[in-house]
């Protein structure tokens, strides 16, 4: 294969891959020990 094409799919790949990790932390089981800024600072 040639490089360009490699360097693509790769790129493409780790793009997926931390789009992915971060869907999973935002509303997977993670997201229960995630805390809201602004319930924290309420006036």
């Amino acid at each position: 294969m040639e490089p360009a094409i490699v360097l693509s799919i790769s790129i493409g790949v780790i793009l997926v891959g931390i789009t992915g990790f971060g869907i999973y932390t935002a509303f997977g089981p993670p997201s229960k020990q995630l805390a809201d800024p602004y319930e924290d600072h309420e006036d």
